[in-house]
């Protein structure tokens, strides 16, 4: 049987360069964009449920990817602790989110199976990014501000990439690993994501600049390798998208990849420099 990633990776690059797909993606991206910015904006229990809900779809899609077969009972029971995971932030803190997660954890290990360590890391990533998301969104203003920042880099670097490297094409930028990226499409990602969160940084905060360029481009670049390590992961799985869930996107894996490790960025500075609690004020004043 012949190998769908390398026949991916054999397609010319006429057919990589067609937009047949750019209408489902644009709609599908405005679509997601408006449900992440009107949860973001009330916050709180919403917020909450909806970042639950959405990580809690991606690992159902990393849960069939690692087991490699359907949905069973103690599969379900660790996307249903996932989602608890991030409804219960706003009343039991990051302890509350944690708990749920380690629970999962030690329910994974106790299933067994060659999966096993890989449920695992599934859901250290998503607990992690889900206490990242909710701690950064945090009950005040500079928390929507904080996640207008990290989602115009991650976005427009995504898009940029996306646009530049069909547009563009050239020199693939690891082609062992994602066939279809290209060191154009790689750098144009970063030039945008990075002016794009340039601008927004100058808006909402009188900080100096060079800290919001350096931030920016960091977000970028940890973006694209999320993607990266994303791909990886599903090549080694020899699966070419995590589901078919968004048109034109593929699955929630697929679209959350390039927040990952920005959002832990954003965890990791804020709460280094203004404490747990206020880490949406510590990315942003200085």
């Amino acid at each position: 049987m012949s190998d769908p990633l390398q026949r991916d990776s054999q397609t010319s690059p006429t057919r990589r360069r067609t937009w047949s797909d750019l209408g489902p993606r644009l709609l599908s991206a405005a679509v997601l964009i408006a449900l992440t910015v009107g949860a973001l904006y009330v916050g709180s229990y919403v917020f909450a449920a909806v970042v639950g809900a959405v990580f809690a779809g991606a690992y159902r899609e990393w849960e069939r990817m690692v087991t490699r077969a359907p949905l069973n009972p103690g599969g379900m029971l660790l996307i249903g602790l996932v989602a608890l995971s991030g409804l219960i932030y706003p009343l039991f803190g990051p302890a509350g989110s944690l708990a749920a997660i380690v629970l999962a954890a030690v329910i994974a290990l106790a299933l067994r199976g060659e999966a096993a360590p890989w449920r695992v890391l599934g859901l250290a990533i998503y607990g992690a990014v889900i206490i990242a998301a909710l701690a950064m969104r945090g009950d005040s203003w500079h928390g929507i501000l904080a996640g207008v920042f990290l989602g115009t880099v991650v976005w427009m670097t995504d898009s940029a990439a996306f646009f530049t490297g069909r547009q563009i094409g050239g020199e693939k930028l690891a082609p062992e690993i994602s066939p279809s990226k290209t060191w154009s499409g790689a750098l144009g990602g970063l030039a945008l994501g990075t002016v794009a969160g340039l601008v927004v940084w100058t808006a909402v905060t009188d900080s100096p600049w060079w800290i919001g360029l350096l931030l920016a481009a960091t977000i970028s670049v940890l973006g694209q390798l999320g993607d990266l390590c994303e791909s990886a992961i599903k090549r080694h799985f020899r699966i070419k998208d995590s589901g078919d869930l968004i048109p034109g996107h593929g699955g929630l894996m697929d679209r959350l990849d390039s927040l990952t490790f920005g959002v832990l960025l954003v965890l990791l500075v804020g709460a280094s420099h203004a404490g747990f609690g206020a880490v949406a004020e510590g990315l942003l004043f200085w």
